[in-house]
């Protein structure tokens, strides 16, 4: 019995739509320096002011929030976790990092390795009570976990590395990639290539041996443990890769924004991961990438435009969202996928001369 080998042709054509989306992200701020703000190629390039500076700047919080978003969809939408903690994974990595470089003044490298081994450790903290608890006591257990991280970054012990309050500030981009203020080009870049690999790993993860087992935990975990799997092993598996993935997030976020503040390791921005993944579509992982896009450019045009009442819209679009797409952008295209399929079969056959629809 023989097995086909991918070509690189092959590969190529699974992975346009992919491609494709990549070639428009690098093109987007020329395009935008070219069309918008009647600048040459350079401005990019050189970091200028105009409305390429400024869009790399949102598309950089997008692709932030896409990465986040792609972590808490895999424990939530892939392996039917209900964590009400996924923000302290996203604030370990962003705190850390900006202590191991503003206080102890560490080479970026060596702060993300302690970065590593802080998402490794809060993901143990939580696989911790998976043997005693599921369902919705383990999110109770994970919110009060997050809850007292919360608490304790704001604490005045903790003024001098955390900023208590206020927030840690001052941390200066270790290298020049990673320099948003004065290389936004080359930031926007990285950003935008972490997101997408994160995005591929997933999408194998999903498909690979262990994802099926993932799936099997979230549609009945009584069956996969009957079938022989170990699913405490599975599940803290998924913790530790969104743990890895939240706390990247939170490093880029700290290079990004001048002021890290608690609100990230608050419930609030854990209810954000959840909004993202339910406009995209739960569990679909591309629906992250999509939400992530949605939410944050319904936010910023929607305050932008109407101010004070942009809540009360924002609240209104993700009702119409709910009851128009349920499952999502993402979701609720794949769902409709057999319908357009027939929709363009007969357009087709209407189209082709001397064929006619069947009844």
């Amino acid at each position: 019995m023989t097995t086909l080998t991918p070509t690189p042709q092959s590969w190529l054509r699974r992975r346009r739509g992919l491609l494709a989306m990549v070639a428009l992200l690098i093109a987007f701020p020329f395009l935008v320096s070219i069309i918008v703000d009647g600048q040459g190629l350079g401005a990019v390039i050189a970091n200028d002011q105009g409305n390429a500076r400024f869009l790399q700047g949102l598309a950089i919080e997008i692709f932030i929030l896409a990465i986040y978003a792609l972590s808490y969809d895999l424990i939530l939408g892939v392996t039917g976790l209900l964590s009400f903690g996924h923000a302290m994974f996203f604030a370990v990595g962003a705190y850390t990092f900006g202590i191991m470089l503003k206080t102890h003044e560490m080479q970026w490298v060596a702060a993300l390795v302690v970065v590593l081994i802080a998402a490794i450790l809060q993901a143990f903290l939580f696989g911790v009570v998976l043997v005693r608890v599921k369902g919705i006591a383990f999110a109770l257990v994970t919110l009060g976990l997050a809850s007292v991280f919360w608490i304790v970054i704001q604490s005045s012990d903790l003024q001098q590395w955390a900023g208590a309050e206020i927030g840690l500030q001052g941390v200066r981009a270790p290298v020049w990639f990673l320099d948003t203020t004065n290389e936004r080009f080359a930031f926007y870049l990285v950003t935008m290539t972490l997101m997408i690999l994160c995005y591929v790993l997933y999408l194998r993860i999903i498909d690979s041996p262990s994802g099926k087992v993932f799936h099997a935990i979230r549609e009945n975990e009584d069956r996969a443990l009957m079938l022989g799997y170990n699913t405490f092993w599975f599940k803290l598996l998924v913790l530790v890769i969104a743990s890895v993935t939240a706390s990247l997030g939170g490093v880029l976020h700290t290079m990004h924004q001048p002021i890290v503040t608690p609100n990230i390791a608050g419930l609030g921005f854990t209810v954000t991961a959840l909004l993202i993944i339910l406009i995209g579509g739960v569990g679909t992982i591309t629906g992250a990438l999509v939400g992530a896009a949605v939410y944050r450019l319904l936010q910023f045009y929607l305050d932008r435009w109407f101010g004070a009442a942009s809540e009360l819209l924002i609240g209104l679009a993700y009702v119409v969202l709910v009851l128009y797409l349920p499952y999502g952008i993402v979701g609720t295209w794949r769902a409709k996928a057999a319908k357009r399929k027939e929709g363009w079969e007969r357009l087709r056959t209407l189209l082709s001369p001397g064929e006619r629809p069947t009844s």
